[in-house]
């Protein structure tokens, strides 16, 4: 909360910063010559219409985050091992930070399942991003040795058909999906790390979390919203 106040009473400083000052002393033919009176319009207007500050944090927050992604992008889209399905080289790479115990990602699935069945040039990649508990980093470093297998989308379709991912129905999907069961290793550890610190970059704050070209979703946004995004991240391309 401490951090938001912050943020808003950074974003007002803006609003009633230089940038705008030049900009309304341009209009009103004025330059810089009453500084003061201008900061006191802008000061005003922001008062008046408050809700300009969540949608400008929003976009800033956005813009942040895009930049993020471009920063990391290659780590954002290199999959662990065999956790990704589609295109091997697909034009548009959406990626999905998830947990098995995540209700929203469970609904997400069927997006995502539609979206590579309609797309033979699109390639997603599933980073794993244990949230929730104790049975999601069970299950997440499960799903990490099952994709060192080759046989992660097994794993992960039995497991979230199960429901959560308590021990007995992690033993369950394993041994549905022809997995050994296997000790975390460092490079398991290494990807889970990497994992949190790329959700920290882009201010991700819980699961799922979707990224496609340079814009990050939060939440199960649906299939119409990821659509468009890969429609515009390959315009773009």
């Amino acid at each position: 909360m401490i951090a938001r106040k912050t943020a808003a009473a950074g974003l007002i400083g803006i609003l009633i910063g230089g940038a705008a000052v030049a900009l309304i002393g341009f209009q009103l033919g004025q330059g810089g010559a009453d500084k003061q009176r201008i900061e006191a319009v802008v000061r005003d207007y922001v008062l008046a219409n408050p809700e300009i500050i969540p949608q400008a944090m929003e976009r800033l927050q956005a813009r942040e985050a895009g930049k993020a992604v471009a920063a990391n992008r290659a780590a954002f889209e290199t999959p662990f091992a065999g956790a990704w399905a589609g295109a091997e080289d697909g034009d548009v790479v959406l990626v999905e930070l998830f947990d098995y115990a995540c209700g929203f990602c469970r609904k997400s699935n069927a997006d995502i399942d539609r979206l590579l069945a309609e797309d033979p040039k699109l390639k997603v990649v599933w980073r794993e991003l244990p949230v929730l508990g104790q049975d999601s980093a069970n299950a997440a470093q499960a799903s990490l040795a099952a994709a060192k297998q080759g046989k992660f989308r097994q794993f992960y379709n039995a497991l979230f058909a199960s429901g959560r991912p308590t021990p007995p129905n992690i033993a369950a999907a394993l041994k549905a999906s022809g997995v050994q069961p296997s000790p975390v290793s460092p490079d398991m550890r290494q990807e889970l790390e990497k994992n949190y610190e790329l959700a920290r970059a882009v201010g991700a704050n819980g699961t799922p979390t979707f990224i496609v070209g340079d814009k990050v979703f939060q939440g199960a946004v649906g299939y119409e919203a990821l659509k468009q995004a890969i429609a515009e991240a390959r315009s773009r391309a």
